[in-house]
């Protein structure tokens, strides 16, 4: 996989904003998913690199990369086998807005957004063969085509994206709820969102 020659960690986190470190944080696909993973619990590089099925040399790489952008953090060491692993969780979310995302060179974002898409397409996959997909009858799912000008793109651009923000807000309400007992049924979801400009059909 291409690795972007634009992405040097060593400027000191001070001089960078959020934006800027993002950029780097998710200007390598392996990085990417790392920060996502760490976003979702917290984990060590071995067991990353067992998951991700990639060398631990490579994880391990891009987790001092992250933890020199301030993107994540250690939260813990433990011994395991006559060495000390550590772990991390993320201190910011794996996530690009508009700004960030032109920062990245093209070959870059293609790649960011075909991982996106793949795990996409393996997740749903997954769910449709444990019979999950469909296993609510409230379930939503769509796939429409639409003509749309520069004015009516935007507003659904803004949409989608303050649609992903309430979702992270209705998680956190969720959780709050089932600390205090008062959560009902905990239900495993994934959202996917694409909006985009589409290839004329064929």
């Amino acid at each position: 996989m291409a690795t972007s020659t634009n992405t040097n960690v060593r400027v000191p986190r001070s001089e960078q904003d959020s934006e800027t470190r993002m950029a780097k944080a998710l200007a390598h696909p392996l990085r990417a998913k790392v920060l996502s993973l760490l976003n979702e619990r917290v984990a060590s590089p071995n067991e990353l690199s067992r998951e991700l099925h990639e060398p631990l040399g490579n994880v391990s790489y891009h987790v001092k990369a992250l933890l020199e952008l301030g993107c994540i953090e250690l939260v813990d060491t433990a011994q395991r086998r006559g060495a000390i692993e550590h772990y991390y969780r993320a201190l910011s979310r794996a996530r690009l807005d508009e700004s960030a995302f032109k920062k990245l060179p093209a070959n870059v974002r293609n790649e960011l957004t075909a991982t996106l898409i793949q795990e996409a397409i393996q997740d749903a996959a997954h769910a449709l063969k444990q019979g999950t997909i469909d296993q609510r009858t409230d379930r939503h799912a769509s796939n429409t085509r639409l003509t749309l000008d520069e004015t009516a793109w935007k507003e659904l651009q803004e949409r989608l994206t303050g649609l992903y923000d309430r979702a992270l807000e209705l998680q956190a309400e969720s959780a709050k709820r089932r600390e205090d007992g008062s959560g009902g049924e905990e239900i495993l979801t994934t959202l996917t969102l694409l909006g985009y400009e589409a290839a004329p059909k064929r």
